[in-house]
């Protein structure tokens, strides 16, 4: 399939009102699209069903699923990379500004108090556009971002997302399975060599360790790795992969039911912080800071020494593979206006100021493709 006749089958499905979602992973060159052949609106149970899963930030809410049974499966190989990307100013919306530096002030004053030891708080963004087509908006953010996560996801009964976003929940694949921990903001410089403030490295810790806490009674080992500093966009991270097997007896559900949503999003102790950012933040997330991606597609693969007979089935193994990853650095298209959603993490060393300047750093990488 052409990269001409892909998009245009996407574009057909969108303009006919039909779910669909389209998408490419991290650092890889091929595009896939599952193409719903109904409207009808499919919730996940157990998650054991298969298919792509899109999931709102409160779990006491149903997650959204696109059947692999019901879709048409379409995938590109890869597409030029000839879209030209203008920076963006930073406009400033002064009562913006206040609101959130007010809100970040009220979750330290909350830490202060020991209601919680870090909360995230963030704020929407309203952006008018001109270009209301999503699937231009999709090619913009696959020109411009290699290493993230890259979707545009579309259902008439729920709305239009898209998003760019560098941060994976769980990859899972038969028992095997890991998890990224990614917390603490910079502006990229250059290089990498950067120097992380405590109040960084003490956001990385508290993610890390409630991953890490959260498992212990579903798996049966563990290995976390050294953190390192990441890129994603025109920001830099702090990542630790967390890995293990689950027990027999343990499910996906189990894992992601535990750690969703993750102190990298949400905050700790998580049901104290989540209770706070309903009550302060004086909006709806929806499915910002929930997560999204494959759930239990088949991977099949062959033994080491049996590379060449890939194709013979006494030789491969099909196991169930699921990749899902947090709903960040996305917006939701509504009419002419595109709704960001940016924030960040807040503990008792945070300064409201810096908080703010954080969240138009990170808007940024979705408005330069607007």
């Amino acid at each position: 399939m052409t990269s001409e006749d892909f998009f245009k089958r996407i574009e057909q499905q969108y303009h006919n009102e039909l779910p669909f979602v389209v998408y490419r992973k991290p650092n890889k060159s091929d595009v896939n699209g599952l193409l719903q052949s109904h409207n009808e609106l499919i919730s996940t149970k157990n998650f054991t069903e298969k298919g792509f899963v899109f999931a709102p930030f409160d779990n006491a809410k149903t997650s959204v699923l696109m059947p692999f049974d019901d879709s048409q499966v379409i995938s590109l190989s890869s597409m030029p990379n000839d879209i030209e990307i203008t920076e963006n100013k930073k406009n400033i919306d002064e009562q913006e500004k206040q609101q959130h530096i007010q809100l970040v002030k009220k979750g330290v004053e909350a830490i202060e108090a020991k209601d919680f030891k870090k909360v995230v708080l963030s704020r929407q963004e309203h952006v008018s556009i001109t270009e209301t087509n999503p699937i231009v908006i999709f090619k913009r953010l696959l020109s411009m971002y290699t290493s993230s996560f890259i979707y545009c996801w579309y259902h008439p009964k729920v709305g239009l997302w898209l998003g760019a976003t560098p941060e994976t929940l769980i990859k899972i694949e038969g028992s095997q399975f890991s998890i990224m921990a990614l917390a603490g903001t910079q502006v990229y410089k250059g290089n990498l060599d950067v120097v992380w403030q405590d109040k960084e490295k003490q956001e990385q810790k508290f993610v890390t360790d409630f991953i890490v806490d959260s498992l212990q009674p579903s798996i049966e080992s563990l290995n976390v790795s050294e953190t390192e500093t990441v890129k994603a966009g025109n920001l830099v991270h702090l990542k630790t992969m967390v890995s293990a097997r689950l027990k027999p007896d343990s499910t996906l559900k189990d894992v992601i039911c535990t750690i969703h949503p993750t102190p990298a999003v949400c905050g700790f102790p998580k049901e104290e912080a989540k209770q706070f950012i309903l009550k302060n933040e004086h909006y709806n997330r929806e499915f910002y800071t929930g997560f999204l991606g494959e759930l239990n597609f088949e991977t099949t693969t062959a033994p080491r020494s049996s590379k060449r007979n890939i194709e013979n089935r006494a030789y491969a193994v099909t196991k169930k593979s699921t990749q899902l990853y947090v709903n960040l650095r996305c917006m939701k298209l509504k009419n002419n206006t595109a709704i960001i959603y940016v924030g960040g993490g807040i503990t008792a060393n945070s300064n409201p100021e810096s908080e703010w300047e954080e969240t138009v750093s990170k808007s940024l990488i979705i408005k330069n493709i607007l």
